[in-house]
């Protein structure tokens, strides 16, 4: 975020600099100016999304209790085409899911991005009541890239 209000701030002074000076250069510093921020701004867009690889490794402190590229189920369900899915919805881990959990696919939730970026920064206060031990991802990087892992098919 940090580079992208540096990158505004930079742009708008150098429209102001440019439009105040009336110089033959001002367009042109207006043009690079507004490309600046464009390239910055797709930048972050384009990091939203994350990165599978990446993803899979963060993904590696979640292998103990849940698999990712089988449908087998450990501890916890497996998450193989997590996204898009009804909560407390794999039925061969139907007898296992906490009743929070239950309550909250009956309600609902579908774990979409943006529910599993909740879920993953801190999972008792997205779903107060699920079992899940893990308390959650710290880093917003971090959850972006193990979403993309869990969208991606086939895993990296």
């Amino acid at each position: 975020m940090w580079c992208l209000s540096r990158g505004v701030a930079f742009a708008k002074a150098s429209l102001y600099n440019a439009d105040s000076q009336n110089s033959p250069g001002s367009a042109m510093l207006r043009a690079i100016s507004s490309a600046a921020v464009m390239l910055l701004a797709g930048d972050l867009a384009a990091h939203a999304d994350g990165d599978a690889a990446l993803g899979k490794k963060v993904f590696n402190r979640c292998v103990p209790c849940h698999e990712a590229a089988t449908d087998r189920d450990k501890v916890g369900p497996h998450l193989l085409g997590v996204v898009g899915r009804k909560a407390a919805s794999a039925d061969s881990f139907a007898g296992h899911y906490s009743q929070a959990m239950k309550d909250a696919g009956a309600a609902g939730l579908v774990w979409n991005e943006t529910n599993l970026a909740e879920y993953l920064k801190a999972p008792r206060q997205k779903v107060p009541g699920n079992k899940m031990a893990f308390t959650g991802l710290a880093s917003d990087d971090d959850i972006a890239n193990v979403i993309a892992y869990l969208k991606a098919d086939p895993k990296p």
